[in-house]
């Protein structure tokens, strides 16, 4: 085979999943952290450095003992080990359509079987845990203030970590009505109002930053100014959610992340009865299944929440609705259709 591993990984990236697939920066980046893994994981079994590496090193043995140590020394749960598994079959579906000796290992390798997971409900924060969350970041300097925009605007839009890594100033709208631009999968685009606390905790973060000498039009950056990753966010919120168990013991030993706090936005909507429809639209599911899950959650919440209920003549204080109407939240997806999606 005189066609070398890093011209054919090349290929794939650049050629077949940028140009011929159209696939976005998030989603390609998804296959470029699968691919870095199993370079790493060949290359160590083998004695290698990378440029050395050649196609013959891999067997359909080789790509089932690097999915068995992404669960026992990374501790990937099965989804995460199913996801590397996709990446790595679409790979080999484009190596055997350039290279024609490759057909036998591609077949062996699509027929390996993803892992059965559990349905497990989608982890979620109550409205007392995102408040301890949200104050838990110190005020005093710009890391914290910003930190407490970050973490208020991750709640408020259900936004991705990638969504938020990507926001620019010119995204968010600080007139009335108030919102912020998100670009999803896909290069998607969808609008999601801001609560005025939202507003005013992102105004009092970039004046602080304009006071620092920072200037970017990225949104969340740094202290050197650059722009925040999702990793960098991601550290950000667990880091926080240390602190806020001080307020909040309920958050003791809990691994919270930017998706817990997507999928509380996501619970938290279906719980103030907002249509399904508004809900997908708010988070930008492509699937309304993916929506339908928090409905189920929201009866299980419901369910265990009667079975410790008092009984009906004891009085229970209700928790404050926390999201805008749902005739608000119409309207402003009406708005949202109206705009013309980037493809």
């Amino acid at each position: 085979m005189n066609i070398t591993f890093s011209t054919l990984v090349t290929r794939f990236f650049v050629a077949y999943l940028a140009k011929e697939r159209g696939l976005s920066t998030n989603t390609i980046a998804a296959y470029s952290d699968c691919m870095r893994l199993l370079v790493n994981f060949v290359c160590a079994r083998f004695g290698v450095e990378p440029e050395k590496m050649t196609m013959d090193m891999i067997t359909c043995e080789l790509i089932l003992e690097f999915l068995d140590q992404l669960e026992q020394k990374r501790e990937n749960i099965a989804t995460t080990r199913n996801q590397r598994l996709a990446a790595i079959k679409t790979f080999f579906h484009f190596l055997a359509r350039n290279v024609p000796e490759l057909m036998r290992l591609n077949e062996r390798i699509q027929a390996i079987r993803p892992k059965k997971t559990a349905h497990n409900p989608p982890p979620t924060l109550t409205v007392d845990e995102v408040n301890a969350l949200i104050a838990a970041p110190s005020t005093t300097d710009l890391l914290g203030v910003r930190d407490k925009a970050l973490l208020q605007t991750l709640y408020n839009a259900g936004a991705r970590v990638q969504e938020i890594a990507d926001l620019t100033v010119d995204d968010i709208r600080f007139d009335t009505p108030a919102s912020v631009t998100l670009t999803g999968k896909g290069g998607k685009r969808r609008t999601v109002p801001l609560w005025t606390e939202t507003l005013e905790l992102l105004r009092n973060y970039l004046a602080f930053r304009k006071e620092t000498g920072i200037q970017s039009r990225q949104l969340f950056v740094n202290n050197r100014g650059n722009p925040m990753t999702r990793f960098g966010i991601g550290k950000r919120v667990a880091i926080h959610a240390t602190t806020a168990t001080g307020r909040c013991s309920s958050l003791q030993g809990r691994a919270v992340t930017p998706h817990v706090l997507r999928h509380t936005t996501a619970l938290h909507l279906v719980e103030a009865d907002n249509d399904i429809t508004i809900i997908r639209d708010w988070l930008g599911h492509a699937d309304m299944k993916t929506t339908s899950q928090y409905f189920e959650v929201s009866v299980e919440r419901k369910r265990k929440a009667l079975e410790k209920a008092p009984p009906p003549a004891a009085s229970t204080q209700a928790e404050p609705p926390k999201w805008k109407q749902p005739a608000l939240m119409r309207m402003l997806s009406n708005l949202s259709r109206k705009k013309h999606y980037v493809a």
